[in-house]
């Protein structure tokens, strides 16, 4: 697998400044941004324009016309790179799946990427839009039940996100600043078939559920300047009372607790959903640090972050073969998706 990032690398304070400024933030309302960015958890991200050129970004057609040009350079590059990991070439893929919620492209994006790419014509497609945050665990369950039925066939998942295209400019709310100081862009890929991997984890059992009566906690909503974000304060409360019966109940079903997983892939949403995941499953510091370091670095990136926090742990920590470990992603319903890997 394999996470890229656009050029454009800026602390943190840089974003603060640039979204005050977009926004015609003062006064009260600079000081709460200063605020909930420092908050953040978040040291540094990357952007896909040069700051300096979001200021000519006006309106949503404009963003949605940059957004499909860059989202398909950028995952292109990312697809490419993660074929040439994997030593697979275009033309072995069986199936494509693309994931992405900051842009709206038709035809989409996976079709556009057939002939860039030098994927074959009859390439199975799936394309993903509107499961948000928890699209990049969502999409590598559906990627296992593809390979348990085609088990020699060869499947690839492209996550890609250009959260920056979505700043708001006018009327700004609480909801557009926390979001400001947290989300940010890249790409992650995987391949892969039914044989078991050379190297790294295959996963053993998915399961999704979305709790009742949350739908209003997270999500987008379409306004005349383009996507605005929909985020309550009770979401880390939803996560924090409902997560651990989800995960308790999943193991059990497999025959395991929570004490059997030695690794822990969690959504790195922001450091109360961290916390929220951490407190829910009574675990130690170390089982979210890993979420915490991809929220540090990068920022959040919807979809591509728990496949961004599953790369930096088989990059940085590897576990010993036979442990298992538990991807957790989370997103708009509010939904879960558990993904139980094994090394």
């Amino acid at each position: 697998m394999r996470s890229v990032f656009p050029v454009n690398q800026y602390p943190q304070a840089d974003f603060t400044s640039k979204v005050a400024e977009l926004g015609g933030l003062r006064g009260a309302q600079r000081a709460l941004l200063e605020r909930l960015h420092r908050n953040a958890g978040v040291d540094t991200r990357h952007t896909v324009l040069p700051m300096e050129e979001y200021g000519d970004i006006h309106g949503i057609e404009l963003s949605n016309d940059r957004y499909i040009e860059m989202a398909m350079d950028l995952g292109e590059r990312t697809l490419r790179e993660a074929l040439a990991q994997a030593q697979v070439t275009a033309a072995d893929v069986d199936l494509l799946i693309v994931t992405s919620v900051t842009g709206v492209a038709v035809p989409s994006l996976d079709a556009r990427l057939i002939p860039r790419v030098g994927l074959r014509p009859d390439v199975k497609r799936l394309p993903i839009f509107g499961l948000g945050c928890v699209a990049g665990a969502a999409a590598l369950a559906r990627l296992h039940d593809y390979l348990l039925a085609w088990p020699r066939h060869t499947a690839a998942l492209l996550a890609v996100e250009l959260c920056s295209l979505t700043w708001p400019r006018t009327d700004v709310t609480t909801a557009d600043l926390v979001a400001s100081g947290l989300f940010a862009d890249g790409a992650a890929a995987v391949v892969a078939t039914g044989r078991r991997p050379a190297k790294g984890p295959r996963i053993i059992a998915t399961r999704s559920e979305v709790y009742p009566d949350s739908g209003e906690a997270l999500g987008w909503r379409l306004a005349s300047g383009g996507f605005r974000i929909v985020l309550l304060a009770e979401l880390a409360d939803v996560v924090e009372q409902r997560l651990g019966a989800t995960v308790t109940s999943f193991l059990a079903s497999q025959g395991l607790t929570v004490d059997d997983i030695s690794t822990w892939i969690g959504h790195p949403g922001g450091p109360k959903v961290i916390d929220a995941i951490q407190k829910s499953l009574k675990l130690p510091d170390s089982a979210v640090e890993m979420s915490r370091r991809s929220l540090a670095r990068v920022g959040n990136l919807s979809s591509v972050s728990v496949l961004h926090v599953l790369e930096l742990t088989m990059d940085t920590a590897q576990p010993p073969p036979g442990e298992f470990g538990l991807m957790i992603g989370l997103g708009p319903g509010v939904s879960v998706e558990l993904v139980l890997l094994r090394w």
